[in-house]
């Protein structure tokens, strides 16, 4: 520096962002280059223009010595004659920079050896050092601040408070610290959000628990009407959940869009949630401003798993949507030709079960119960006989005959029929029909073969109905029950 000084360089140079050597060598904390560069009347108060980091707008090279923590430079140019209250382009002085950075020995220098810097002055955004430290979790900066009296109740332009700030990004210490601080743990900012809200939003369950712990309302609402549970369904925060339900909070609260946290949990996707909402026994019927159930979400999306989880918790299949839609008719629409069977097992099975079973002896049902397909070994051989019967042996106008006499009703069959794939597709509305059929069947605990054939014979094909019990005989001496009864 010396030698390039002597042949002439320009001390005051600088270069396409603005920054001169003063900014480098202070940003860089070399204290004897900084000497050098002010013997050589290098500009002490020069500001930067342009830089990749949003925070190095506008700095000058006492900003950049309390951002980089580099106590003695910061020393160097104040006694040098550095105006102490510069703000750079988001309005951060000396305080914003070193707070956010947890710099506390250049915070104790400002606060103690400085006069005239305003310890809640506001950046651009509104927020004061306090605000920042807590936003980037600088917990003895905030133990600082607190001791030197900022403000604890100054919001931001967005209403947030440093407690919103610290639960936003999980500091769940300095959380703690702003609650033992006394700070409104149910203080809400511009959307309505409480501290709670923003760490639900973020997923930061450790933050949910110390906020309940300390007391905050759990069932606060958004302008959104979002409550946490919300927040948990819509990013599949399983343990968040299980935490807010434990903490009480209202399971079947409805968003500005009458959307439970069911509805979202099956919109988007996260089976995990919808089952421990369901073991909360939450509400499954309700509606949504389209009039649309969980189930409803669930066969317009194809969510099997889900649906599943909701069929066997027992739904209204009768509920209608705006159209004028049930979910059955909503997943026949969109060809979820594996979901519409099952809508229809489910209300077969309700059926039966209202038909047959009091409301205390059903557990040994519920146990097995699923509305998916059989792909059990021990079916496998009347499933067999089934899919020979509707693609071999049916008549088109078949099927429809049995599926009357075993009381499908016609909305069961507009859904089978939905599904269209050419002058062949009964075979397939057959095979779909029967599969539905032999479900009820064995959940019933009734002989599958006996039924197919009191079935054919009711249609007027004893013939078939003759062979077809032969043929589910033959070689399946455990296939469910025998016919033994004909």
């Amino acid at each position: 520096m010396n030698e390039l000084i002597k042949r002439g360089v320009d001390v005051k140079a600088k270069n396409n962002i603005d920054r001169t050597a003063l900014h480098w060598a202070a940003g860089a904390g070399h204290e004897q280059a900084v000497r050098l560069l002010l013997e050589h009347e290098a500009p002490v108060n020069d500001e930067d223009t342009v830089s990749f980091s949003p925070c190095y707008f506008g700095m000058s090279a006492l900003l950049l010595s309390a951002w980089f923590g580099h106590l003695r430079i910061l020393q160097i140019l104040v006694n040098a004659g550095a105006k102490i209250n510069c703000v750079n382009k988001n309005g951060h002085n000396l305080l914003h920079c070193a707070a956010q950075r947890g710099h506390l020995r250049v915070m104790e220098f400002i606060m103690e050896d400085l006069e005239d810097v305003q310890l809640n002055k506001k950046d651009k955004m509104g927020r004061t050092a306090f605000h920042l430290a807590a936003e980037k979790g600088q917990l003895e900066v905030v133990e600082f601040l607190l001791d030197f009296g900022s403000s604890r109740s100054t919001k931001d332009k967005e209403k947030n408070t440093a407690l919103h700030l610290a639960a936003t990004h999980g500091h769940v210490g300095v959380l703690q610290k702003l609650i033992e601080a006394g700070m409104d743990l149910d203080d809400k900012n511009a959307e309505g959000m409480t501290s709670l809200h923003l760490a639900a939003e973020r997923g930061h369950n450790d933050c949910i628990k110390l906020l309940l712990e300390a007391g905050c309302e759990v069932n606060a609402q958004t302008q959104k009407k979002m409550t946490c549970l919300h927040y948990a369904a819509l990013n599949g925060y399983v343990d968040m959940a299980r935490t807010l339900l434990d903490a009480g909070i209202q399971r079947d609260a409805l968003n500005y869009q009458n959307a439970s946290a069911m509805h979202i949990a099956v919109l988007r996707n996260y089976p995990a949630i919808v089952k421990i909402l369901i073991d909360a026994e939450c509400d499954l019927d309700v509606p949504d401003n389209r009039q649309q159930s969980p189930l409803h979400i669930a066969a317009e999306h194809g969510r099997q798993d889900i649906a599943e989880m909701i069929l066997v918790a027992g739904v209204n299949l009768k509920l209608t949507d705006k159209q004028g839609k049930t979910s059955l008719d909503v997943a026949a629409r969109g060809n979820h030709v594996n979901l519409a069977d099952m809508i229809i097992k489910a209300d077969r099975f309700y059926k039966w079960e209202k038909d047959n079973l009091s409301s205390d002896s059903d557990s040994w049902v519920a146990e097995r119960l699923t509305f998916k397909q059989d792909h059990r070994l021990e079916t496998q051989h009347i499933r067999s006989v089934i899919w020979r019967l509707a693609t071999k042996y049916l008549k088109p106008s078949e099927w429809k005959k049995l599926a009357h006499y075993w009381k499908f009703t016609e909305a069961h069959i507009r859904a089978i029929e939905h599904q269209w794939t050419g002058t062949k597709s009964y075979r397939e509305h057959g095979h779909r029909m029967l599969l539905i059929w032999l479900h009820g069947a064995i959940v019933a605990g009734e002989n599958p073969v006996k039924g197919l054939y009191e079935g054919l014979v009711s249609i007027g094909r004893s013939d078939l109905a003759e062979s077809i019990r032969k043929l589910a005989n033959a070689n399946s001496p455990t296939s469910p029950r025998r016919c033994s009864a004909m």
